[in-house]
């Protein structure tokens, strides 16, 4: 009797507390995911600072202007000869200069190179895209993945259940069999221990769904306690191809998308080495103003003030070959792109060929296990009506009930299993959208 209250008790529990949860759909998972995952949103700043970083300023095409004020003063003891012979004699002497002005200092060609620089910024920020790109597809893929995983659990919990409440019944028929003496208090035990077996199994998995449910929310970046259901039901789609899968990851892979900018952002450094190999032309203007007065000499005060302006040029004759070591470290660079996307895109076929060839064994076993699991049910219950008459042994009841039990597992697995290879592959297609 308590282990029957016992069962009732977190039977009645589970049902109150699914009815009181909320219903939490794929599609409003992924849209929190994408709005509070910190790995998301810590990619996406990473974006904007690369985005931030184009501009002609960074890359070097805008001119420079500074304000300057340099203020010197001086006390000194100072004798003066001059070429009369007199000499003149001051202590403590006071002297100060003031120069004070504005400059522009502007580089106006240097081989290309801020051009080169200017695009390498715009490959460097298209790189972001792509790499947020890529922690969105990774992220959505995870968050699909647990949520598919709450519901074969959810849907296990359900045929655990089942399984409780047959158990329950048998104790019950075992002990009106004994009370009645058409059945020994062996078969009452044995009875009692596979509910306790059951109900035992059935919190365990209890456990592993409470647990999994935080794993979800902790996806989602949100209060890890909330408390929710998932849909009932998994949906695999099988009409995948796999040229079809192939050619859109050769399109829109982000790691794929990756190696092919970071093969631009290579080529860009080398015209930027180049460009070494060219003069460099800046011009240069000011305009200052300059004060000065001293205690003693031909001139106590002075004050100009004008504008300046001139232009400087610079070529680099010889640095000790280290113009050459560039060039050629920067196209041995290009040259590990060119084969990274080669074991990029191979990496990626061979990836997609297999699990494809996953994906398709996944959707003949749930096929499968859909039969196995009708067989088993019309099993049970045939075997539980030879029960109730008592044409059959307690032994036979519990096989029937482990096989029902067992089919339904397969099933849900099966189907989760099948899932997950759906997803695996537009994942690597780069079309995990909704």
């Amino acid at each position: 009797m308590k282990v029957k209250l016992l069962y009732i008790i977190i039977l009645l529990g589970f049902v109150s507390k699914i009815q009181a949860q909320e219903v939490l759909t794929l599609e409003d998972a992924v849209k929190i995911a994408l709005e509070n995952n910190y790995e998301i949103r810590i990619s996406k700043n990473e974006l904007n600072i690369d985005k931030t970083n184009v501009t002609a300023g960074n890359a070097g095409m805008l001119p420079k202007i500074g304000a300057n004020v340099v203020d010197n003063n001086s006390i000194q003891n100072t004798t003066q000869t001059r070429s009369d012979g007199t000499i003149n004699k001051l202590n403590n002497a006071k002297n100060n200069s003031l120069v004070y002005g504005v400059g522009l200092d502007w580089t106006v060609f240097d081989g290309f190179k801020m051009f080169a620089k200017h695009d390498q910024l715009k490959a460097v920020q298209k790189l972001g895209e792509a790499e947020l790109k890529l922690t969105v597809i990774t992220k959505i893929s995870d968050v699909t993945s647990t949520y598919y995983d709450l519901v074969q659990q959810q849907q296990q919990l359900s045929a655990l259940d089942s399984t409780l409440v047959i158990s329950n019944q048998r104790v019950t028929l075992a002990q009106n069999r004994f009370t009645i003496g058409k059945a020994s208090k062996l078969e009452v035990l044995n009875a009692q221990v596979d509910l306790n077996t059951d109900t035992t199994t059935y919190l365990k998995q209890k456990e592993l769904y409470a647990n999994t449910k935080t794993l979800l929310n902790q996806m989602l970046a949100r209060d890890i306690k909330t408390d929710f259901k998932v849909v009932d039901v998994i949906a695999v789609d099988d009409k995948l191809l796999l040229p079809e899968l192939i050619s859109l990851a050769e399109k829109q892979n982000p790691q794929l998308e990756a190696q092919v900018l970071n093969k631009k952002i290579a080529e860009l450094q080398l015209k930027q080495v180049k460009a070494d190999r060219y003069p460099v032309i800046s011009v240069n203007s000011a305009y200052n103003f300059n004060e000065s007065e001293s205690s003693l000499g031909f001139v106590t005060q002075s004050s100009s003030k004008g504008l300046n302006y001139g232009f400087t040029a610079t070529l680099n004759l010889f640095d000790g070959f280290n113009q050459r070591r560039n060039e050629k470290v920067a196209k041995l660079l290009i040259d590990n792109a060119n084969i990274a996307i080669e074991q990029q895109n191979q990496t990626l076929q061979a990836t997609l060929t297999t699990s494809y060839q996953t994906y398709l064994t996944n959707l003949e076993l749930m096929k499968l296990e859909q039969k196995n699991e009708s067989i088993a049910k019309q099993n049970l219950d045939i075997t539980l009506e030879k029960y109730r008459i008592g044409t059959i042994t307690t032994i036979e009841v519990r096989t029937a009930q482990l096989n029902y039990l067992n089919a339904k597992v397969r099933n849900s697995n099966a189907q989760f299993q099948a899932k997950l290879s759906e997803i695996s592959l537009k994942e690597l297609a780069g079309n995990m959208s909704f």
